[in-house]
């Protein structure tokens, strides 16, 4: 298992996107916080990078590379190895390679300008969506043979994490603007691991108030320990369940 990880990890990490992928988010990094005189903007700047470009590359990349690996995964198969341990051993490596490329690429330049709460918080969001997207991309890919359908269906999910699932809450809480559904916001919010994390942030650089009623209700909520570790908690269940319904489709998937 150690040396299928560890093969992953260089074989990723080599790979000429994942460097471009490292110093774009480096440059970028650099390049607003040395733009910004205060360097909390700068994290302001950059929360839009983490929430959308992180995930994008890791769903897409991920994806991509599962189904690039076929003929490797048919190889470690047709080995005296349990499939879980495959699976898993390509998770890991994975996840690894796309958390250390975002350490590098947004963590440093963060540590360096901005080691506060606020930019710790983006850089655990940042890791745990890298994870997330990761995990899903290979559920989206173990469930379809075609690439082409699966790399669309991977790009739909973002899709809809990314931008869709904003204009269906925007869309219901009009319908229903006469009704309290400000409590229920903070279920709905749980659904979009992308929003969870953008909550979780800007409730740490203190922004709530812009945010009316609603950004009060949240900061009661997700402001305390107990609201924080709850949200770390369903982010977690993120990587948990897509990755434990993905094993299980490819333990018994026919290869």
């Amino acid at each position: 298992m150690k040396k299928i990880i560890k093969y992953v990890i260089t074989d990723i990490l080599r790979n000429k996107i994942i460097l471009s992928y490292t110093i774009f988010l480096l440059a970028i990094s650099f390049t607003i916080f040395s733009l910004e005189d205060n360097s909390s903007k700068g994290l302001l700047s950059l929360l839009n990078i983490v929430l959308i470009v992180v995930p994008l590359i890791s769903i897409i990349f991920s994806t991509i590379y599962i189904y690039n690996s076929a003929e490797f995964i048919e190889l470690l198969v047709s080995q005296p190895l349990q499939r879980k341990k495959i699976w898993l051993s390509l998770f890991t490596g994975l996840a690894t390679s796309f958390t250390i490329a975002f350490l590098i690429g947004a963590g440093v330049p963060i540590l360096l300008f901005e080691p506060t709460a606020t930019g710790l918080m983006i850089i655990a969001v940042g890791v745990l969506l890298s994870v997330i997207f990761v995990a899903v991309a290979m559920f989206a890919a173990v469930k379809t043979r075609d690439k082409a359908k699966g790399i669309g269906i991977t790009i739909l999910i973002w899709l809809y994490f990314a931008l869709v699932f904003d204009g269906i809450v925007l869309f219901l809480l009009f319908q229903f603007a006469d009704y309290p559904l400000e409590k229920a916001m903070i279920g709905v919010s749980a659904l979009n691991p992308i929003d969870l994390g953008r909550i979780l942030i800007l409730l740490k650089m203190d922004v709530s108030a812009l945010m009316g009623y609603t950004g009060a209700i949240f900061k009661d909520f997700f402001g305390t320990t107990t609201g924080i570790s709850i949200s770390f908690v369903v982010l977690l269940l993120w990587i948990i369940v897509p990755l434990f319904f993905s094993t299980r489709k490819f333990i018994r998937k026919d290869l």
